[in-house]
């Protein structure tokens, strides 16, 4: 029985010292794609993905260029390696939506690159204007906490993960009682983020308009394969679909289990998950177990899916 694939792209987190290097020295695509990241950024991408230091990796500015980058890669070389494997949908968690826009030919690689380059540092200045925070939160379904947000004030839900794993957002002080609040509403853990910004808050909007600039400046075309979004967990269809979705999504949530349960009501199948790192497999094995999941972040992985495919 012929499979019916989604592509989907980790999002910041995903980022550790060593990412895309095991690519970089295997695969000549991938090698390629790492040098026009560091033309096109004008520094040494390659060897800060590769060497670190984690504290400069982890820095927004360039934790989401490196993730864009290592996940274009490790498409790249799949696409050498298992042939051209035509997914029935892309999607990506967050950051990682750009990557699915740029394996949908949405984006060129170069201007997805600029975009979340700009991106970070975008969200690094309202985080210096606005200090925020985020945290997980365990074992309270999305209405539970979206009410603790309420009750708190200054916090908003931020990321639908799956059932059970909600994150929020909001001021410091915010954060604090939102996680008394739900925890005294039953929740099993909540886990403070490593983590200085508020990402899909409010705390955001001071760069909305800035960044709308910079995306509607970029190149975007009608993507060839549908690309499910973050905001309203259905097909992006053409570009000015695409430009509200990246421009919104800097303050709107991640709805990560209604973009899975929609691709699996379209007869998806099987999920890859294609880049560094097994956080969204894991996410999908607990919104529905009965998919296939897929993960192409290493060599070993992508020879595993050549077989398979």
């Amino acid at each position: 029985m012929t499979k019916r694939i989604a592509f989907v792209f980790p999002g910041q987190g995903s980022q550790a010292v060593g990412i895309g290097q095991e690519l970089y020295q295997t695969f000549a695509e991938a090698k390629t794609l790492f040098e026009q990241a560091n033309d096109v950024l004008g520094f040494d991408l390659a060897a800060l993905c590769f060497e670190g230091p984690k504290e400069t990796l982890d820095d927004t500015l360039n934790a989401q260029p490196a993730l864009l980058t290592a996940s274009s890669a490790a498409l790249r070389a799949l696409q050498r390696e298992a042939g051209p494997i035509t997914p029935a949908f892309v999607a990506g968690h967050s950051m990682g939506e750009y990557s699915a826009l740029v394996a949908a030919g949405a984006l060129s690689f170069a201007d997805g690159l600029r975009l979340v380059r700009e991106r970070g540092r975008l969200m690094k200045k309202a985080g210096e204007r606005n200090p925020g925070g985020m945290a997980a939160v365990l074992g309270l379904d999305e209405e539970t906490v979206a009410d603790v947000c309420q009750e708190t004030g200054d916090v908003q839900v931020a990321n639908d993960n799956a059932p059970g794993q909600i994150v929020i957002s909001g001021t410091p002080e915010g954060i604090d009682r939102a996680t008394k609040l739900a925890t005294e509403a039953g929740a099993k853990r909540v886990i403070r983020l490593a983590v200085s910004i508020a990402a899909h808050s409010v705390l955001m909007a001071s760069i909305v308009d800035e960044f709308a600039a910079a995306v509607r400046s970029a190149t975007i075309r009608t993507p060839e394969v549908p690309v499910v979004g973050n905001i309203t967990a259905r097909p992006l269809e053409d570009v000015p679909a695409i430009e509200e979705e990246l421009i919104q999504q800097l303050t709107a949530p991640v709805r990560w289990v209604d973009s899975i349960r929609y691709m699996v009501e379209q007869g998806v199948d099987t999920f890859v998950e294609i880049g560094p790192g097994d956080v969204l497999t894991g996410l999908i094995r607990r919104i529905d177990r009965s998919v296939g999941r897929l993960n192409a972040s290493g060599r070993d992985d992508i020879t595993q899916l050549k077989v398979e495919s």
